[in-house]
């Protein structure tokens, strides 16, 4: 059987962020697959909040320099990256003055959601994809853990759906326990349109909620992968319902937990 060449987009890693149950495992996951024998690709957001000084970020400047127009505003994207030597892993960093300079994650002081989470993860996903792009890397999987990276399968079966490199890959989510109250921008549906996102089934996005995020990107997915005890059992459901291959949450040791997980991949 061929390697499997796995890109993982995560919306949190440790030790770059706080230890919790999807940093750890977003971490692990990649150690684990890498350590069976696949390639991997491993991005994540650059957040204001990394010390980049103790964790030796630096930027790559053949990766970085490209303007991304987000919402008619430019933004430059710069490239960073990082070791963790003990999992022999590589991490790239997608940066951003304008989105991610601020010293939180996605909520503020008081935790409610920032206003722009929505152009962040838009500027998030098509920077990643254009770093791959640059790379020349053809994954065969992409997987994404964690909301902010769930706009990712839309820009692969819609926006680089052309793109030799994108042709033959399969698309999973993983659902974790990181569900938000209330929605996204009143006008997210608007903002992906502009990007070039197309669908007759984007009316879902008239409320931008996280369920409904769920419901939509699912449709561009291949696989679901419950990653916690508290992935929403309602999106695990409907996932189900729509003929999607689903490996359901299993309270196993790490090593039975991440064959599972390698064989998922094998299977799709």
């Amino acid at each position: 059987m061929a390697t499997n060449k796995i890109l993982y987009v995560c919306q949190e890693i440790a030790p770059y962020l706080p230890e919790n149950e999807l940093s750890k495992l977003s971490l692990e996951m990649a150690r684990q697959m890498q350590e069976r024998g696949a390639e991997v690709r491993t991005f994540m957001p650059r957040f204001g909040c990394i010390n980049e000084r103790r964790n030796q970020l630096h930027e790559v400047i053949r990766l970085s320099g490209m303007n991304l127009i987000i919402n008619d505003n430019d933004h430059q994207l710069i490239i960073k990256v990082a070791s963790i030597p003990s999992a022999r892993l590589q991490i790239y960093f997608i940066d951003n003055d304008d989105y991610f300079s601020r010293r939180a994650i996605l909520r503020d002081a008081e935790g409610t959601l920032f206003e722009d989470n929505d152009d962040r993860a838009i500027f998030f996903a098509r920077g990643m994809l254009e770093t791959v792009k640059k790379l020349r890397w053809s994954p065969t999987i992409v997987h994404c853990h964690g909301w902010f990276s769930a706009i990712v399968p839309m820009y692969l079966k819609k926006v680089f759906y052309d793109d030799p490199l994108f042709r033959d890959l399969k698309i999973v989510l993983s659902l974790t326990g990181d569900k938000f109250e209330g929605t996204l921008a009143a006008d997210f549906k608007q903002k992906l349109e502009g990007e070039g996102i197309m669908d007759s089934n984007m009316k879902i996005f008239e409320e931008p909620s996280y369920e409904n995020l769920y419901r939509f990107v699912i449709g561009y997915a291949d696989g679901v992968i419950a990653t916690s005890a508290d992935a929403d059992a309602s999106i695990l459901e409907y996932a189900r319902a729509n003929g999607k291959k689903v490996l359901e949450y299993e309270d196993v040791e790490d090593s039975v937990k991440f064959d599972n997980y390698k064989r998922f991949y094998d299977e799709l």
